[in-house]
C-alpha cells in the first residue's frame, strides 16, 4: 500500500490464544514465510499492546503506548505501509537491532530476495526479538 491507500487497510482480528507463541521459533518461521502475513502483523499489534474486543467489534489502544496510539489508533499494516514499519525499526533500541543476526544467526536475505514485504518480515521478527529480550524470554 502507498502512504495514500493507508485508510483502506483493515486490521484482522486474531483472538490471542490464536497467535503461535512467542518464541524463537516462531520468529524464524517469520523470517522464512512460514507465518502469513495476516498472523505476523497480529503478533507485533498484539505485544505493542493492541486488543480487539469482539463485543464491540472495535479495538482497543489503550494498553498501547502513547506515541503509537497518537499516531495509529487502529492497528496499522507494517507489510503494507512503509510509515508504521520505519517506526517499528527506529522504535528497537540500538543495542537490539542486530538480534537477528546475533541470536539466531540470521545472514539476511539474498539481493534477489530484498523486496520491501520480506525485509518488512524481518524488521517484524527483529521487533518480536528485542521486545522477548526486554522481557527477558531470550538466553
Amino acid at each position: 500500500m502507498d502512504d495514500n491507500t493507508t485508510a483502506l487497510f483493515t486490521p484482522l482480528a486474531i483472538a490471542p490464544d490464536q497467535l503461535p507463541p512467542l518464541s524463537t521459533e516462531t520468529i524464524w518461521q517469520i523470517i522464512n514465510d512460514e507465518i502469513d502475513d495476516e498472523t505476523a502483523r497480529a503478533l507485533v499489534w498484539h505485544y505493542l499492546g493492541y486488543r480487539f474486543d469482539p463485543a464491540t467489534q472495535q479495538w482497543d489502544a489503550s494498553a498501547v503506548p502513547a506515541d503509537w496510539r497518537e499516531t495509529y489508533p487502529l492497528p496499522p499494516d507494517f507489510i503494507g505501509d512503509r510509515p508504521p514499519v520505519v517506526k517499528l525499526t527506529r522504535s528497537i533500541p540500538p543495542e537490539n537491532k542486530q538480534l537477528l543476526k546475533e541470536k539466531l544467526g540470521f545472514k539476511g536475505y539474498q539481493v534477489g530476495e530484498l523486496v520491501p514485504r520480506k525485509t518488512r518480515r524481518a524488521t517484524i521478527a527483529n521487533w518480536l526479538l528485542s521486545y522477548m529480550q526486554q522481557q527477558g524470554m531470550l538466553n
